[in-house]
C-alpha cells in the first residue's frame, strides 16, 4: 500500500517562511502518517524539509553515520504489552529487516555487557566449560536463514486485520554463529545424554527443554543477524536458534546449558506452551507446521479490476516448502503459484500468482504443502482433529481475504468453517 505524507490542518502548515526553508535543520513539522497497520498517525519531522518541485535544483544531504529509511517509507511493528509484530504486509521479500523483526518478551529487554557475558555448559559432560563471546567467535562459524516464529502466531476476530495483526510472530532473518555441535565437542557430551536445558539472561530467567538429538543436527548459538551483531530485542549479545522449531524454545541472551538424560519440565513447557488434543494435552510440541499466507492484496489495500500479482509467503518447520497453491474462488478450484528461488530449508519462501480480478466480490486463499507431503489445514479440519477448545498454539489454518465488488480487501474471520 502506498503511504503519503500530508501537512497537518493547521495554519503553520500552509505558510512556510523563507527562514524555514533555509534553517532546515532545526525546523519542525506536524505530518499525519498511514501506518503499515491501516491507521492515521501524527507524527514530528524534525528534519524535514518541503519537497522541492524539482529535487536536482538543490543539494542533499551527504555522507552520514548512519542509513535510514526514506522520509516517506515507515514500516512499523505493532506493539502490545509482550511482543510486537512484523508488518509483513510492508516486505518485498523474505527477509526482515532486523529493525522490524517481531519481538515476544517474557521479562522485558535485558541489557548485556558483551565484555562480561559468559555461556556456561555443564552437566553430563566430560569437561564443564565457560564460553565468552570472544571464545564463540573463534570457532568456526557457520551462517544460514531461517525464519522464527511464536508458537501463539494467529489471531483473529474482526475484518479490518492486517497481516500483521493475523500472525506477525513470524520473521526471518540470515543469522551467524557457531554449532552447538562444535561446543557439545568441546566439552565432550555424556552419550547416554538425552536432553538439555537452555536457560536464558532475561529478568523471567526463561528455561526449556531440547533434546539433544536437535543439538547435534542444525542448532546453534548466534551473535550476528543480518550481517550485523545481533539486536537487543533478538537476544544480544547471544542466543539458541532452534531451525523450524516454535520461537520459545530458541532461548534468548542464552547464559546456561545444562545437559541431562530428561526433560526439566519447566514453566514453559507445562502450565504454558501445552495445548489440548481432544481429551489429552499435547506437551513438546516443538516443529512449526507449514502455513502460508497472502501479504498482498490483504487489508486495508484497494485493488482495481484487470491483472493483479497476488503475493505472500510459505513456511514449515519440517523442511522446505514443496509448493503454494492459490484460490481465487474462496476455495472451491485451486492453481499453483511461483516460488521465487532459492527454496531453502525452514525458511519463508516467496510465491506469487498473477491472476485477472473482474470486479466481482470473492475470496482469495492459499495453501501450502511441504517436501513431507504435509498440507495446511482449514480451520475446520484443525477443530476436527484437535477439538473445539483447540487453545492459542500451533494454529496455522488457511487464510482467506475477501474482495469486495469496490475493490477494498477485508479479512475474513471465519476461515472455512
Amino acid at each position: 500500500m502506498e503511504k503519503q505524507y500530508k501537512p497537518a490542518n493547521t495554519p503553520q502548515s500552509n505558510k512556510i517562511s523563507r527562514r524555514t526553508w533555509l534553517g532546515g535543520a532545526a525546523a519542525a513539522t506536524m505530518l499525519y502518517v498511514q501506518s503499515s497497520f491501516g491507521k492515521t498517525i501524527q507524527v514530528a519531522a524534525p528534519l524535514l524539509l518541503p519537497t522541492p518541485d524539482d529535487p536536482t535544483k538543490k543539494v542533499g544531504p551527504g555522507p552520514s553515520k548512519l542509513g535510514k529509511r526514506s522520509l516517506y517509507e515507515t514500516p512499523v511493528r505493532k506493539p502490545s504489552d509482550i511482543s510486537s509484530r512484523t508488518p509483513l504486509q510492508d516486505l518485498y521479500s523474505t527477509i526482515t529487516p532486523s529493525d522490524l523483526h517481531f519481538e515476544r518478551h517474557h521479562g522485558g529487554v535485558p541489557v548485556i555487557d558483551p565484555e562480561k557475558y559468559e555461556l556456561l555448559i555443564h552437566g553430563m559432560i566430560n569437561k564443564p566449560m565457560k564460553f565468552t563471546l570472544h571464545d564463540l567467535k573463534r570457532f568456526p562459524s557457520v551462517t544460514r536463514t531461517c525464519f522464527i516464529e511464536c508458537a501463539g502466531n494467529f489471531r483473529t476476530g474482526k475484518e479490518n486485520m492486517t497481516v500483521q495483526e493475523v500472525c506477525g510472530l513470524t520473521s526471518q532473518s540470515e543469522w551467524t554463529g557457531v554449532m552447538l555441535s562444535t561446543l557439545f565437542r568441546e566439552v565432550g557430551v555424556n552419550p547416554k545424554a538425552t536432553w538439555f536445558l537452555a536457560e536464558g539472561g532475561d529478568a523471567a530467567v526463561l528455561t526449556r527443554s531440547i533434546p539433544v538429538k536437535k543439538g547435534w543436527d542444525d542448532a546453534m548459538i548466534v551473535y550476528a543477524q543480518n550481517g550485523e551483531a545481533i539486536r537487543p530485542e533478538q537476544g544480544y549479545p547471544a542466543r539458541l536458534l532452534l531451525p523450524g522449531w516454535e520461537g520459545n524454545t530458541s532461548v534468548k541472551w542464552i547464559r546456561r546449558i545444562e545437559i541431562s538424560d530428561q526433560p526439566y519440565m519447566t514453566r514453559e513447557e507445562t502450565s504454558k506452551y501445552t495445548y489440548p488434543v481432544k481429551d489429552r494435552i499435547r506437551q513438546f510440541s516443538f516443529e512449526m507446521d507449514a502455513r502460508s499466507i497472502i501479504t498482498y492484496p490483504s487489508y486495508p489495500a484497494k485493488v482495481e479490476p484487470g491483472w493483479i500479482e497476488i503475493r505472500g509467503i510459505a513456511w514449515t518447520g519440517r523442511g522446505k516448502v514443496r509448493e503454494v497453491q492459490i484460490s481465487t474462488d474462496a476455495g472451491k478450484n485451486w492453481n499453483i503459484a511461483k516460488l521465487q528461488g532459492p527454496v531453502l530449508d525452514k525458511a519463508h519462501t516467496y510465491f506469487r500468482y498473477l491472476w485477472q480480478w473482474h470486479g466481482q466480490e470473492t475470496e482469495i486463499l492459499s495453501r501450502v504443502i511441504d517436501e513431507t507431503g504435509y498440507t495446511q489445514p482449514t480451520l475446520k479440519q484443525l477443530i476436527e482433529a484437535r477439538g473445539e477448545d483447540m487453545g492459542g498454539y500451533h494454529l496455522n489454518p488457511v487464510t482467506a481475504w475477501v474482495i469486495k465488488n469496490d475493490g477494498s480487501v477485508l479479512f475474513k474471520p471465519e476461515q472455512l468453517r
